[in-house]
């Protein structure tokens, strides 16, 4: 027989959480304070672009070991709670845990003496040592357990973790093994920790994950300028299985919802903590000046010149999510250049597989087609595979000029071959 489980909070991680957990035999219960979100899940609608959550979702209203509420008060017998809330960045660039806070406020009168409480969302260190003051109860173990999943991949990377990641105190490692019991039967290592150091595990990787986009960002400019490819030289780094293939691909900046964040985070901390992160701090700056590297690359091509105004250019998009495979436009790079753009009063038509409208000064649309169609330019800013199946020929004959600037190197020349498009890349 499963645990009784209750999570709190059903975003990307919360019902990722819930419905694989029911899929492992628990027993499941997800609260949020949204009642039209809440109704869509019950009715096995998620709304989400999340392969394979849908039918997990449905697997689990149907076998009756998943179920969605608006009330608190219905973990009120759970062995187990997880918080899956948001902390996003406040106005300081630390992680805000106003929702955490007003849950726990709550919560400190519903849950049992004898359940755990699991922290997964991604929290400030020393949070897990703050929660029971925060929901004035002493007799409720705390356990942080970060999750480590990638949006268009949450299902395969609960169901098929790295790593299982489980902190706490030496007080709670009961409860640390019961929340390891969850997993049962996934074939991880499962990393015991204090829960100060799960905590800042989180928040290194994340920031590590964007110190190698950074660099191999920075690289790529400097491939442009010495007549180098970084497609060759990131093909011969990777091959060093120190350094590996992954998060190598220059792009038009990182996004999302956890890495600016979570580097952010990490370096008010290290400052509070009297410690310099002089990598995660350029990191960062080198990400803030993407864009404006990738405004000009499309300047160029549309008007011919690094000083040519963008008024009245009408600039084709395709992609607006921050990475392919989600529908997510949280601090997505491509929507910032887009925004750019539009504020140097380029006309823009954009296309993306996952979104159906974007921003109310952005003309969106269906057909991929369309946003070629007298362009000036073209750009390729998210790296969905189905843009290269496109008739390039097709794009290039609708064109005001046949360019297209490739921002994620998606692109090829076998690709465009023949098509009379002209490609401009990043790094080479």
């Amino acid at each position: 027989m499963g645990n009784r489980v209750g999570i709190v909070g059903a975003g990307y991680v919360g019902l990722t959480t819930g419905a694989c957990l029911a899929h492992l035999g628990h027993h499941v219960t997800c609260v949020d304070n949204d009642r039209s979100k809440v109704d869509s899940y019950a009715e096995g609608e998620i709304g989400i672009a999340e392969p394979g959550l849908g039918d997990l979702v449905r697997e689990g209203l149907a076998e009756e070991r998943l179920g969605f509420t608006t009330r608190l008060a219905a973990l009120d017998k759970s062995d187990v709670v997880v918080l899956c809330l948001p902390t996003p960045m406040g106005r300081d660039g630390t992680a805000d845990l106003g929702s955490v806070e007003a849950v726990l406020r709550e919560l400190g009168s519903v849950i049992p003496p004898d359940c755990v409480l699991v922290t997964k969302s991604t929290v400030p260190v020393g949070t897990a040592a703050r929660l029971p003051a925060l929901l004035g109860r002493d007799d409720v173990p705390v356990v942080s357990n970060p999750e480590f999943l990638r949006e268009g991949h949450t299902v395969s990377d609960f169901l098929a973790p790295g790593r299982i990641l489980i902190g706490s105190a030496p007080e709670f490692r009961d409860a640390a093994t019961r929340v390891a019991g969850l997993y049962a039967g996934l074939d991880a290592p499962v990393l015991h920790t204090t829960a100060e150091s799960a905590e800042l595990a989180k928040y290194a990787s994340n920031a590590f994950l964007a110190i190698k986009l950074s660099y191999v960002n920075t690289l790529a400019e400097l491939c442009e300028r010495v007549g180098a490819d970084i497609g060759e030289v990131t093909h011969t780094m990777g091959l060093d299985d120190r350094i590996g293939t992954a998060f190598l691909t220059p792009g038009p900046g990182w996004g999302g919802s956890c890495l600016p964040k979570d580097t952010s985070e990490l370096l008010g901390l290290a400052e509070a903590a009297g410690v310099d992160l002089p990598l995660v701090r350029d990191a960062v700056r080198v990400n803030s000046r993407q864009s404006a590297s990738m405004v000009r690359k499309i300047r160029i091509a549309a008007t011919g010149t690094a000083d040519g105004s963008l008024a009245g250019a009408r600039v084709g998009l395709l992609g607006l999510t921050f990475k392919a495979g989600t529908d997510d436009l949280r601090n997505s790079p491509a929507l910032g250049i887009a925004a750019e753009l539009a504020h140097q009063r380029a006309v823009l038509t954009a296309h993306d597989p996952a979104v159906s409208r974007g921003p109310d000064w952005l003309t969106t649309t269906a057909d991929p087609y369309r946003v070629a169609e007298d362009a000036d330019v073209v750009v390729v800013l998210t790296e969905w595979p189905q843009f290269r199946d496109l008739d390039w020929a097709a794009i290039a004959a609708t064109t005001r000029r046949p360019v297209v600037v490739d921002t994620r190197n998606l692109l090829n020349d076998r690709i465009l071959a023949g098509t009379g498009i002209r490609r401009i890349g990043v790094g080479s």
